[in-house]
């Protein structure tokens, strides 16, 4: 057996390594929700989801309030019948980001559960496609960053054998967005796929305007121009242009997803597994992109996505953007240009407890 005897959830703000803009907001903190589960053959899972600066006391508060107490006494194996039970009891708040950060927190604790009982990674578990993804760096996009920083950061990526490089756009003057992506895209040819990120910053006019401008300098695609609500929207741009549109980081629902995919809205399926609620639908999310052809390129969370990307035919990249490392004892190992996902049972997050007690919400 496999009984939950123990579920507990902590709030912990984990300050961000370097300076973080786009053009909507600034990447302030991560408010990080742990929920630890015990069970009685002394086995533990430890999942956990995040917010960039609010809302991760009322997560917390969903948790302790309305989630956990529900866990005691289950079976941890039934991971499935939990997510739908526990998406039954908070069918009043769904869809929605609050709830399916609390889900996913849960969630991935289940399937760290299920990992160590089995002694198996994630990626295994999870489909076992293969053990290595390609990644691209983000750290060295970032709107608030010079020209020349851009190319640098670019450069230095190509030297390390990475496959792409993220730039954020959405600047005051479409003139100015085209002149970076311009200066990027001469100095590192064309073996590199130059990501680009308009943070949901769009009208579906401008968004035209812009695609217009970065298709000289072939783009692998253009992330969030719109609002995430607005399918017609993103319909009606892919339609006009050439730029793969890529959207799905501020999805809470798998049927967003299909939508999306049912009217040409999206070339690239960017699914976080905190925001859509956990592994579980993840890789619904994952399969039914697959159906369509569509490639996933899930946003932020290296820590966790590479073993997901890993274990799906048709994951792409991980977005490296680091953000654990001063509460992990491990961290991203990249191989010639190339993410590994971690082999050792469980989720392959390698917690520093008393880091992670030092930020302490209380």
């Amino acid at each position: 057996m496999s009984i939950i005897t123990s579920a507990t959830a902590l709030l912990a703000d984990i300050a961000v390594e370097t300076d973080r803009t786009d053009a909507v907001q600034s990447f302030v903190k991560q408010e990080t929700v742990l929920v630890r589960l015990v069970t009685d053959d002394g086995i533990e899972g430890t999942g956990y989801a995040y917010t960039i600066g609010t809302g991760g006391s009322s997560v917390l508060a969903l948790l302790r309030d309305h989630l956990l107490p529900l866990l005691p006494g289950k079976d941890a194996r039934n991971v499935e019948g939990l997510w739908q039970e526990l998406f039954g009891v908070t069918r009043a708040t769904t869809t929605g980001a609050i709830t399916s950060l609390a889900l996913a927190a849960i969630d991935t604790a289940l399937w760290d559960l299920r990992c160590r009982r089995t002694d198996e990674p994630l990626w295994r578990l999870a489909g076992g496609h293969r053990q290595e993804v390609p990644v691209y760096d983000t750290e060295g996009g970032w709107l608030h960053l010079a020209t020349e920083d851009l190319v640098k950061s670019a450069l230095a990526a190509k030297e390390a054998q990475w496959s792409g490089v993220k730039i954020k756009v959405g600047k005051p003057y479409v003139a100015e967005d085209a002149e970076r992506l311009r200066a990027v895209r001469e100095a590192v040819g064309p073996a590199l796929h130059i990501m680009t990120d308009a943070n949901q910053s769009q009208s579906l006019s401008s968004a035209v305007q812009l695609a217009a401008a970065l298709e000289p300098y072939d783009p692998y695609w253009l992330e969030e121009p719109l609002p995430a609500d607005d399918i017609s929207g993103h319909a009606r741009l892919a339609r006009s242009t050439r730029i793969p549109i890529a959207v799905g980081e501020s999805m809470y629902s798998p049927m967003q997803f299909r939508s999306y995919l049912e009217t040409g809205a999206a070339s690239v399926v960017q699914v976080d597994v905190a925001r859509i609620g956990g592994i579980t639908p993840w890789l619904k999310v994952a399969h039914l992109a697959e159906t369509f052809n569509v490639k996933v390129c899930p946003h932020f969370l290296m820590e966790l996505h590479v073993s997901l990307v890993a274990a799906v035919s048709n994951g792409a990249y991980v977005e490296y953007i680091p953000q654990l490392r001063a509460v992990t004892r491990t961290e991203l190992t990249l191989r010639d240009g190339r993410a590994v996902a971690p082999d050792e049972p469980g989720i392959g997050i390698d917690w520093d407890m008393d880091a992670i007690d030092d930020r302490r919400v209380s």
